[in-house]
């Protein structure tokens, strides 16, 4: 049984009159899980240190989260997402995304449609550890710029915040399922050196992907830069490739850095 005093630690400054958002919370408490409450920090790393340092988890499970949004989704304006994303409990946050995500899908409305995309750009630094990028990102930013100008991905690329990098390249997603690869491989050159190994996963990721779509264009990449990758983004990049071609292109790289 969750408390009260549990409830009330729930809520951001600034939500004490919405008696929507407080229904939305209440929701989340009743399925607060305890053990995964303890687990959770340690596998989003979010002890000192380390990337999510500081983030607090309630232990909900992404399915019961889920359910959550989509009793809400309808319901919850921008306002009251804004309330969501600026709590310090991670799955606050998160569920606040995915009622986004589902706003997002829903409306037809162009104009919505822009507000949902300058909304989530406004609040990239609540959106702060990589499960809240990769499930989001692609289906709101990806969508919306598909036949856009990216500039605002490039201004994400160029900032010096982990997540806000993060973002620029999980939004290529969509781009790549379409066959339009220019930008997820600026961005890949672009981090070849960056500090930061969720970097290195996600652009192997993604160059995973553009290998699904067209062989070619990996292999060329791979040719180009191989013997700068950083070795976990080489081995996401070749991880659908032929055992053998997969041996092939890690003893290049470990012959090009003896």
């Amino acid at each position: 049984m969750v408390t009260k005093k549990v409830t009330k630690k729930l809520s951001p400054k600034g939500s004490e009159s919405n008696t929507l958002f407080h229904e939305f919370l209440a929701q989340l408490n009743g399925y607060i899980d305890y053990e995964k409450a303890k687990f959770y920090p340690k596998f989003f790393k979010a002890g000192p240190g380390e990337y999510a340092e500081g983030d607090q988890f309630l232990g909900v499970t992404v399915p019961n989260q889920r359910k959550v949004a989509k009793k809400f989704a309808d319901k919850f304006t921008l306002s009251e997402i804004a309330l969501a994303l600026n709590s310090e409990w991670h799955e606050v946050r998160l569920t606040g995304l995915f009622i986004l995500v589902l706003k997002f899908q829903k409306t037809k409305d162009s104009r919505y449609r822009q507000d949902i995309a300058e909304f989530y750009l406004k609040h990239t630094k609540c959106i702060n550890n990589w499960d809240l990028v990769d499930t989001t990102a692609p289906q709101i930013l990806g969508e919306y710029l598909l036949d856009r100008d990216k500039k605002p991905l490039y201004k994400l690329a160029k900032s010096n915040d982990l997540w806000e990098n993060r973002i620029a390249v999980l939004s290529c997603f969509t781009f790549i399922r379409r066959c339009e690869f220019d930008d997820i491989l600026f961005f890949c050159e672009l981090f070849l050196n960056h500090p930061h190994d969720l970097i290195h996963k996600a652009t192997g990721w993604m160059l995973r992907e553009v290998g699904k779509k067209d062989i070619k264009t990996l292999l060329g990449f791979l040719e180009k830069y191989h013997h700068k990758m950083p070795r976990t983004m080489l081995r996401y990049a070749i991880e659908k490739l032929p055992e053998k071609q997969r041996k092939y292109w890690l003893t290049k790289e470990s012959c090009q850095k003896r």
